[in-house]
């Protein structure tokens, strides 16, 4: 990590749930949470709570220096709507395939 940047990952007991346009896109009790200098928290979900089924790859994919480089799915009116990151860094190595919405309602 850069000097004064910070990440850390954490097992949440949190509901996320994921809706876009009234679906259900995934829902989980056992999130993880990201938190990032400078950055929201975000929650990584198992790809397992989330309906993979309605996702298309996308060819997006973007570098992150502390997090390595993120694949993106899309649905058909949302493009690049979730990212993983297949092979992360090692300080963030429990990120390793779970998926992260730009938005996600915690209950």
């Amino acid at each position: 990590m850069a000097q004064g940047h910070t990440i850390t990952i954490d097992k949440s007991g949190e509901h996320v749930r994921v809706v876009h346009d009234g679906q259900v896109l995934a829902e989980s009790d056992r999130p993880l949470v990201l938190r990032e200098t400078g950055c929201p928290p975000r929650y990584y979900l198992p790809p397992e709570d989330v309906r993979l089924d309605l996702l298309t790859p996308s060819d997006t994919h973007t570098y992150c220096p502390f997090k390595g480089t993120a694949s993106y799915w899309s649905l058909p009116d949302a493009p690049d709507l979730v990212w993983a990151y297949p092979d992360p860094k090692p300080d963030v190595a429990g990120i390793r395939d779970h998926l992260c919405f730009y938005d996600a309602e915690v209950l």
